[in-house]
């Protein structure tokens, strides 16, 4: 069983908890705070458990000439790079009005933190834990530095190999064994062969003491419910007011509708998954009633006769009588009454042969 562990304050991810789905509001907030706040209140509105925004500290992120390249692109917001990310780039004091906001409606409330500056911020903000990008899951002065936080930790693996994950895996367990793995395809929008859903289950095969889950790019929701069936324990997917606007996420991102049908489609499927004993349910009984069939006799069989196969056959019986599952052990069996033709072999009529009637 994955390790349980408490992601946000008492609210836990892994073993039989729900999934637990993660609303990335990203930069497709458009720089505007007034909508980055209607993006939670949709967020919580359609069902999600968590509010997520992406933190930088544009200097340590991004060196200068990074900064000072042109960046001429549609989605564009300035004339260079650094123009276009200043302008998407919340400041501190208005990350803590959206944390303020998330809390007065009831909802958790996170940011990738970008660079290891971002991440002291959020670490002073109090976030619930902390969510590494995958462009930061192979920097690993980061993932120490941010590991030793001490806070829950979400990495994605985006652009990543398995032999990277391993050691992804080696060096934040023994600092922090709070984490979990998301698989993750870094393609805007990706298309449904390369998300490798596959990889969700050789997660739990390799690392099956922490909970795995999916962070995905592509349109739609199938792909993710897929996902949450295969056992993934969170779920992360872009979202947006309007597929539209100006920036490169929008078009790999969900609408409010879409996240709504999300969560509901989630939640039906985890109902769905159910227990893995197979056994006669309650709500079949009827059915086996009606349909289900009995061990009949094929000829009139005497009392005392030793019963052969050929003398017992499969029918929708009345009264039930033994299932057929049960038709080999009864050879050999004596009878203790006389059946007649095309009667139900009923219960305490054959000798030393408890009764396994389905009922």
């Amino acid at each position: 069983m994955p390790l349980e562990l408490e992601l946000c304050p008492g609210r836990w991810v892994g073993g039989q908890h729900p999934c637990f789905i993660i609303a990335e509001i990203g930069q497709n907030h458009q720089g505007d705070l007034d909508i980055a706040k209607r993006m939670i209140r949709t967020a919580k509105e359609c069902g999600a458990d968590c509010a997520k925004f992406q933190k930088s500290e544009l200097e340590f992120k991004f060196n200068r000439k990074a900064l000072e390249r042109p960046y001429t692109s549609k989605h564009s917001w300035g004339t260079t790079y650094g123009e276009h990310k200043r302008h998407l780039e919340f400041s501190h004091a208005q990350y803590k009005e959206l944390q303020r906001y998330a809390q007065e409606i009831g909802i958790f409330f996170t940011a990738s933190g970008m660079d290891e500056m971002a991440v002291e911020f959020l670490h002073e903000l109090n976030v619930p834990f902390f969510k590494v990008g995958s462009g930061d899951t192979n920097n690993f002065p980061y993932l120490e530095k941010t590991a030793k936080k001490g806070r829950p930790m979400v990495i994605s693996s985006g652009m990543q190999s398995m032999d990277t994950m391993k050691q992804v895996y080696q060096i934040v367990k023994p600092l922090n064994p709070n984490f979990c793995f998301l698989q993750c395809t870094s393609a805007y929008p990706l298309q449904p062969e390369d998300a490798n859903l596959r990889v969700i289950s050789e997660y739990q095969k390799l690392f099956p003491d922490i909970p795995i889950g999916y962070s995905g790019h592509e349109t739609g929701i199938a792909i993710s419910v897929a996902a949450v069936a295969l056992g993934a324990k969170v779920l992360e997917r872009h979202i947006t007011l309007d597929k539209t606007w100006k920036g490169s996420d929008h078009s790999a991102s969900l609408e409010p509708g879409e996240l709504a049908e999300l969560v509901r489609s989630v939640r039906l499927v985890e109902r769905a998954l159910g227990s893995p004993t197979k056994q006669l349910l309650p709500c079949e009984m009827a059915c086996n009633e009606k349909l289900g069939k009995s061990v009949v006799a094929k000829v009139r069989i005497p009392e005392g006769t030793v019963l052969t196969l050929d003398m017992l056959t499969v029918k929708v019986g009345e009264p039930k009588g033994y299932p057929p599952e049960d038709i080999f052990n009864l050879v050999g069996k004596k009878m203790l009454v006389t059946v007649e033709e095309d009667d139900t072999i009923l219960e305490d009529s054959v000798e030393n042969h408890s009764k396994k009637i389905k009922s």
